[in-house]
């Protein structure tokens, strides 16, 4: 089965999570979802990401996105496990739900496999993968990091802003971009288009070939 990636809608499982069973399409409902799963409970890297995951929970609330963590032990584990993860993080409470897949199915339906520690253990392990999905179930960003290597929440957030920055307006974002900063005019979108687009204006950059494709401008 080829491998999920941005732009493919997200199957609609079923899954047992510390809140209960839920299907994903249900719970993304008109909103934006950020799915992350984890190599397994009570691992040291897991423990600080889950709760990073919950203290940003409020900054990822406001702007319409809720959390979905995924771990392949069972969900009385999660449960015991999110104990730790509180008493790490001082002050956060894990409000999201973790699914559980002890059998290793849903990892491999999501395409969150870790070849490298898969290929060392004999069986599925879990990368640690995140989706960022959409109002529409689609895939709209994809992170895989291996198990070695911890996320970075302010990353996610940002790219969060990314996204509904382009689903908004016909925009993108130049590296290293910041909310609140300066994005750049899609290249489809025509001189006289942008003009209407962007009644704030825009600027466009002298590049050496003079063509006029980018384009900065503030929404």
């Amino acid at each position: 089965m080829p491998g999920l990636t941005i732009g493919d809608t997200i199957p609609n499982l079923e899954l047992d999570t510390t809140q209960g069973r839920i299907k994903i399409h249900d719970y993304v409902g008109n909103g934006y979802v950020i799915l992350f799963s984890h190599p397994g409970d009570f691992t040291p890297v897991c423990t600080t990401e889950l709760g990073k995951m919950a203290a940003y929970a409020d900054e990822f609330s406001k702007r319409g996105v809720k959390l979905l963590g995924l771990s392949c032990d069972d969900v009385q584990s999660h449960k015991e496990w999110i104990k730790d993860i509180e008493a790490y993080t001082p002050g956060c409470h894990v409000k999201y739900p973790i699914a559980a897949d002890p059998t290793r199915e849903i990892i491999q339906q999501l395409n969150m496999v870790d070849p490298d520690e898969t290929e060392s253990s004999k069986c599925a392990v879990p990368s640690r993968a995140l989706h960022i999905i959409g109002p529409d179930k689609r895939i709209k960003l994809s992170f895989l990091y291996p198990a070695s290597t911890g996320r970075n929440m302010d990353e996610v957030l940002r790219a969060v802003e990314s996204l509904q920055q382009a689903a908004k307006h016909k925009v993108a974002t130049p590296a290293n971009w910041k909310p609140g900063e300066p994005v750049v005019i899609k290249p489809d979108v025509s001189s006289e288009e942008a003009k209407k687009l962007f009644p704030q204006g825009y600027k466009s950059v002298d590049l050496p070939s003079k063509k006029d494709y980018l384009r900065f401008t503030n929404v």
